[in-house]
């Protein structure tokens, strides 16, 4: 006696060789041993063969139409024998049962299984649907096969056009387009972004990671729309000074200028005077709205994107010629040993005598000048002053440099006709010196009227080495000051607009805008500091990415570097830090010479090898590699 039954979702013919009431053992068609569960037998016969059986029942269920099926089992359930019965006319063979059987269990969208052999047609609608949904997945099937062969042989299908941003900065794993380009890279051995670049989808790497950043920060677009016109800054006294800014040639937001006035009793008077876009963007306008969004402007190499609009930026920026109004601290200064003597804070108009620029200021206001009564410029005196003064206050703070220890050096990225040139500016040059000092100065001592006036406000604090946005006055142990707030950029930064709020109101003697507990002023806390971080790491990253395109841009083709720790090395001459494998085990600082094998301007990563150490001399039987 033989058996059908079932088996791993599929049939299987066998021989009885002992039945219980629950299981039989049974061997297969191929001569196996198994047991068999009686659940799983669908049918028993005794002619023909297994092997034989199982070649007929095939070429039944190869032969059965299963549209005709359906149509002839109507639509209540039955039993595969009764519709094989129905189908042949007669009293089916079992190689004819088990054919059916066979085609019914492969037609799930046809017939849905009921129990043991038992079955229901599906309904004329689902039977479409799923019919549709076949035809559906047989139409994508052949255009995914399209789609990857015309991006494996590095052809952008037109189709993909409309969906670049997407497949770029958000793919969505489940749509055929993202399909066809993951399918593509695997085949390809690329990267997406690599494979569309290939393609040409890409117009050039720059845009592909300004397009991300713009994307996650900037989903409305970096234009402002119907921004609101400002209102003309109220009539305010005007102040008997001729101020001047210091800033490089490419800033617009001049926030910041100085004034040196000689008093009467052998003693200056430094002013700070700030730009006060606060008094024409009250809280909540359409203007603090946007700068709320932006929360600071972004930089990086040969862009920006302001947070403020262009004419609310004209209307306070502290230009050339300008009387503008300002936020002042007077601090008068002991002549010869520079100490404060007193400071007061006025709200006042200020005429901008020049806007001095970093490149040409830097040629006349350096160390050697400073000394040389003989060099002559715009403001010598004022800035010489300005420099003494900068001096003292560094040293109340506990942080003037040492000398004997290297300063590693700033750089400055400019950006024309797609070239780069990257410079280095050492720290603590006179012109960053004086406008840190008392930036430093300014900010720490409003800082401190605010905290002492019990005024809300927001501070940045260090303590523990960790830096961070604080609704309390609290010490920054990095500057050395028992509080400090940001209020000195507020063209450019929100927390700056803010806190400006709060000390105009103090100037005026008005209450504050902002009162204790400001839920305002929390949620811009929380959100200024994740914007800050996202664009200070934008800005990093885009410096790197330029350093990549100087190395193609000089055809650099080796680099000397420090190593700092392990395989990892800081390059000569850039911002650059990377890993390289191949470095041997050396300790930090050692100098190294490295080939340059490539660069990723995607990954935004070098390829180099290492060639050579060059800190120590070889040995003279010691072979020097080339």
């Amino acid at each position: 006696m033989y058996l059908l039954y079932e088996e791993d979702g599929g049939f299987k013919a066998g021989t009885i060789i002992t039945d219980n009431d629950s299981s039989l053992q049974v061997d297969s068609q191929h001569g196996k041993r198994v047991k068999v569960k009686a659940i799983t037998v669908m049918l028993r016969f005794d002619a023909p063969n297994p092997t034989e059986f199982m070649d007929a029942a095939h070429a039944v269920r190869d032969d059965a139409d299963t549209d005709f099926l359906w149509e002839v089992a109507g639509s209540e359930e039955f039993g595969f024998a009764d519709l094989a019965r129905e189908y042949f006319g007669h009293a089916p063979t079992p190689p004819e049962a088990a054919g059916i059987l066979m085609r019914l269990h492969e037609a799930p969208m046809h017939f849905y299984k009921k129990g043991r052999g038992r079955y229901k047609p599906a309904p004329p609608e689902s039977l479409a649907a799923a019919k549709a949904g076949v035809e559906r997945k047989k139409r994508e099937a052949e255009q995914l096969a399209h789609y990857v062969a015309e991006l494996t042989a590095f052809r952008l299908p037109p189709e993909l056009t409309d969906h670049l941003d997407i497949l770029l900065y958000a793919p969505d794993k489940n749509r055929l387009e993202w399909k066809a380009v993951d399918d593509a890279g695997k085949a390809t051995g690329l990267t997406p972004v690599k494979l569309l670049d290939r393609c040409g989808a890409i117009p050039s790497s720059h845009d592909y990671h300004l397009g991300a950043f713009l994307r996650e920060h900037f989903p409305r677009g970096t234009g402002f729309g119907d921004a609101h016109e400002l209102p003309d800054p109220p009539t305010l006294p005007l102040a008997d000074v001729r101020a001047f800014s210091m800033d490089d040639a490419a800033t617009t937001e001049i926030d910041d200028a100085f004034s040196v006035t000689p008093l009467d009793n052998g003693n200056w008077r430094v002013g700070i005077h700030i730009a006060v876009p606060a008094l024409g963007i009250p809280p909540g306008s359409a203007l603090d709205e946007i700068a709320a969004r932006r929360l600071s402007t972004v930089y990086y190499p040969g862009g920006k994107i302001t947070m403020l609009p262009d004419g609310a930026i004209h209307h306070y920026t502290l230009g050339e010629t300008h009387t503008c109004p300002a936020l002042s601290m007077y601090v008068e200064v002991s002549n010869g040993d520079w100490k404060v003597l007193s400071q007061e804070t006025r709200l006042e108009q200020v005429h901008i005598a020049a806007n001095l620029r970093h490149e040409t200021l830097e040629a006349h206001f350096h160390t050697g000048s400073i000394a040389d009564d003989s060099v002559d410029y715009p403001f010598k005196r004022e800035l010489d002053l300005l420099w003494h003064f900068s001096g003292a206050l560094e040293a109340a703070r506990g942080k003037t440099p040492d000398p004997n220890l290297p300063q590693r050096p700033d750089y400055n990225f400019k950006v024309e006709n797609d070239r780069v040139s990257i410079t280095d500016r050492a720290r603590g040059n006179p012109i960053d010196r004086v406008v840190s000092e008392l930036m430093i100065y300014a900010n720490s001592e409003w800082g401190r009227w605010l905290a002492e006036t019990d005024t809300m406000a927001l501070y940045r604090t260090q303590q523990n080495g960790k830096v961070k946005m604080s609704t309390k006055p609290a010490p920054h142990a990095g500057l050395g000051v028992a509080q400090y707030t940001w209020a000195s950029s507020p063209l450019r930064r929100y927390v700056d607009l803010v806190n400006q709020r709060q000390l105009v109101a103090l100037a005026q003697g008005v209450a504050p805008p902002y009162a204790p507990k400001s839920e305002v002023l929390y949620i811009a806390l929380r959100d200024f500091e994740l914007a800050y971080d996202a664009y200070n790491d934008f800005q990093r990253r885009m410096e790197r990415y330029w350093c990549l395109r100087w190395f193609t841009q000089e055809n650099v083709t080796d680099i000397n570097a420090a190593v700092i720790k392990e395989n990892l090395v800081r390059l000569d001459g850039l911002p650059f830090v990377t890993r390289v494998p191949s470095l041997p085990e050396l300790p930090p600082g050692s100098r190294v010479n490295l080939a340059v094998d490539g660069v990723d301007l995607f990954d935004v990563e070098l390829l180099c090898t290492f060639r050579q150490r060059i800190d120590v001399a070889p040995a003279a039987d010691e072979p020097v590699t080339p």
